[in-house]
């Protein structure tokens, strides 16, 4: 006798477009179906997602959908407390889709949902405790502890990226000082080769001719890519920024032992130029180093799919 698998549609919120997809019980992604993300209107965001998975509705038997977005998520995995991009306040995000796609919807933290996804199909999935990090414009994380995703008291855990790594220290996004995502993030390195560009130092003349002279053109792709050709001044940008990374997850590795650390998000492309400083600073900081088990730090897997696939696992649950 065979059962049929029941098939999730995950819904990826970001703030350039929504990407929704059919997921199987293996973490395939069916068929997937994107709009434009309009705008900062929120009645238009829930249109869209709405758009999105009817879309797919129409072709799959779809039984359940789960939306990461990202924001403050109630325990309850109902309500978007607060969202930085969208102006959604305390919104009863669940209710309200679940009225109109007439199907059960679960509402997740994005990063928690990208954690979720490496750790059931991806970089963790031989592991019970995880923790994914996220090297994009911020740093941002979502933790499994024992095989259950941590969400903590309210709903709201595993914002590693403003811990706060350097007192009186860059401004951050979130009101804060020196949060780590201040230096550990795409931004930091953006900003930091930018500076030594706009200074005149030689020592970024080759970042700045691939950049035909346009310092708004030196982003992290372009930084990437100079190390890559061997670039020592992008070399060394990468290693500061590795430095960082690593010697965050030691502190968190005091804390929370995870056995992997995923590194996620687009600066995660430069492979082992990130990693591998990233690991010699672990290495080199770690409480105990050389007494104790080290964990893992490798690159994510999954890429842009992990929050629609995790978002689409957990909705399952």
């Amino acid at each position: 006798m065979t059962t049929t698998k029941k098939l999730a549609c995950g819904v990826d919120v970001g703030g350039t477009k929504i990407l929704g997809g059919v997921v199987d019980h293996d973490g395939n992604i069916i068929e997937d179906h994107r709009v434009e993300s309009p705008a900062k209107s929120p009645e238009a965001i829930e249109a869209a997602i709405v758009e999105v998975v009817q879309e797919l509705k129409t072709r799959h038997p779809i039984e359940c959908v789960g939306i990461g977005a990202a924001g403050y998520i109630d325990k309850g995995r109902s309500t978007v407390m607060f969202a930085p991009n969208i102006a959604w306040r305390d919104v009863p995000l669940k209710e309200r889709l679940e009225k109109v796609l007439e199907l059960p919807v679960v509402i997740e933290n994005d990063a928690n949902a990208a954690a979720w996804g490496e750790f059931e199909y991806g970089a963790g999935a031989e592991v019970d405790n995880m923790m994914l990090v996220t090297v994009g414009t911020g740093v941002g994380g979502g933790l499994v502890l024992e095989g259950e995703l941590y969400r903590g008291a309210f709903g709201v855990g595993a914002e590693i990226g403003h811990m706060r790594v350097v007192p009186n220290g860059h401004l951050c996004g979130c009101g804060n000082r020196g949060c780590w995502e201040q230096y550990a993030s795409g931004s930091a390195l953006v900003r930091n080769v930018r500076a030594a560009a706009r200074g005149g130092s030689l020592l970024a003349r080759e970042v700045l001719d691939r950049a035909e002279g346009d310092l708004d053109k030196i982003k992290g792709p372009l930084i990437t890519e100079a190390a890559r050709d061997g670039d020592a001044f992008a070399i060394e940008a990468l290693t500061d920024l590795g430095i960082w990374l690593g010697e965050g997850i030691a502190s968190i590795a005091a804390v929370l032992d995870p056995a992997v650390v995923a590194i996620g998000g687009g600066v995660a492309d430069a492979d082992d130029l990130l990693l591998g400083p990233a690991r010699r600073a672990f290495e080199a900081q770690l409480t105990g180093r050389g007494h104790r088990p080290m964990l893992d730090i490798r690159k994510a897997t999954l890429g842009n799919d992990a929050g629609l696939i995790g978002a689409a696992d957990l909705a399952r649950k």
